[in-house]
């Protein structure tokens, strides 16, 4: 027999993150007359400055190449319709989910994982840079929009769900946050599940991406079983289709297959282990929210074939290598310079500068640079260092550009 999914005062199972037994925030605030914890989380991420920024940010191609590409904004939105559905399904804190989605890129560089990668070499003497751990830095330290705190002031939940991952090393400077990372605990099945949301999201809307831009073709993908399958039972359905329609259907039907199927296995993982609360949530050895080994071992397939035939291609890895040069020359410049950057990051640098030495004010430079888009970082780019390099991809002309 099921067990029973919804609890009658919340309106959840019991094993989802309520907000009366929350963790709360790190500086304690008034409860909201007619606006829940995690929706107060959710609604000051879509009104902070860095979440603007994601729209001029780059998912895998550089912002300016055309208006159809996914930017990280419009990839944050898509995680989050992905894990609503399943957090429904499932009976799980909608909006808490919804927060750790819209949040987890938020520390993002310019120009995407070639930014990251740079600046992550140029940080490398100082402690490196990951951009999972600068979103918890902006919604911790770096929007400034209250008189009583620095940061968003979010709780624990949301601020859990958006560090999925964490060095040993870092974690123990982390507190309550980094204890799951030392205990090796797992995190709530709201982050467990945002995790997986981001997956499905960026490995099918690549495909979408790579095809429009004429760096993939559907031959090509036919190599991938979860890609060819959707492909055959298209053209079977509807042999005279358009190839934007094409591409649609079938990105369409591999998210619902491996949506229904992250959906059943994770139904069954609940039932099998029963937890009884978030606590019991925390305690299992393995994630509750998962694929089944099969759809696992597809998707995986998906993600190798992507890694190989997009990510790899030699115009990607031109236009990356040159979007990184970018990033290490803008950092060297306000390194060796602060004054170049606006005031208030400039007396940041030197003020750290001094208590920390060169750690503080390469910190002070990495937060400015991750927090730039991909056009305010070229046009800093031509100000301080010389032209910037052509990086325009143009996308193949084919009807999946007309929309």
């Amino acid at each position: 027999m099921p067990v029973q999914r919804v609890n009658p005062g919340e309106g959840l199972a019991p094993w989802a993150a309520w907000e009366s037994l929350s963790r709360g925030r790190r500086h304690p605030e008034p409860a909201h007359p007619y606006r829940g914890e995690f929706q107060r989380d959710r609604d000051r991420i879509i009104h902070s400055t860095a979440f603007r920024r994601l729209v001029y940010k780059t998912q895998v191609f550089v912002n300016h190449e055309g208006d159809h590409y996914r930017t990280r904004l419009t990839h944050s939105l898509e995680v989050a319709q992905i894990a609503r559905t399943v957090a429904l399904r499932l009976g799980l804190n909608e909006c808490l989910v919804e927060a750790i989605c819209l949040a987890h890129d938020l520390g993002h560089t310019p120009f995407g994982h070639a930014g990251q990668d740079a600046l992550n070499a140029c940080m490398e003497p100082f402690g490196g840079f990951e951009h999972n751990l600068q979103s918890l830095r902006v919604v911790d330290e770096l929007e400034d929009k209250y008189a009583a705190f620095r940061g968003l002031n979010l709780t624990f939940e949301t601020r859990e769900g958006i560090l999925k991952h964490c060095s040993r090393r870092n974690a123990r400077e982390l507190g309550e946050l980094g204890e799951r990372f030392l205990e090796r605990r797992q995190p709530s099945l709201e982050a467990q599940l945002a995790n997986l949301a981001d997956e499905i999201a960026y490995n099918n809307h690549d495909v979408d991406d790579g095809l429009r831009a004429g760096l993939l073709t559907e031959d090509e993908l036919d190599a991938v079983e979860l890609f060819r399958e959707r492909h055959e039972a298209v053209r079977r359905a509807s042999p005279q289709i358009s190839r934007r329609a094409l591409i649609h259907e079938i990105v369409r039907g591999m998210i619902n297959e491996v949506v229904t199927d992250l959906i059943d296995s994770s139904e069954a993982a609940l039932e099998k282990a029963h937890p009884t609360d978030i606590e019991a949530v925390r305690r299992q050895k393995q994630p509750l929210i998962r694929f089944s080994r099969r759809t696992a071992g597809r998707h995986r397939k998906l993600k190798a074939f992507l890694q190989k035939s997009l990510y790899r291609h030699e115009r990607v890895l031109l236009m990356t290598e040159r979007a990184a040069g970018i990033v290490t020359a803008l950092f060297q410049r306000y390194m060796d310079d602060p004054h170049a950057m606006p005031r208030e990051h400039a007396q940041r640098a030197l003020d750290w500068g001094e208590a920390q030495g060169d750690r503080g004010r390469a910190r002070a430079v990495a937060d400015y640079v991750a927090g730039m888009t991909d056009r305010y970082a070229l046009a800093e780019y031509r100000r301080l260092v010389a032209e910037p390099p052509e990086m325009e991809m143009q996308a193949k002309a084919t009807e999946t550009n007309d929309d």
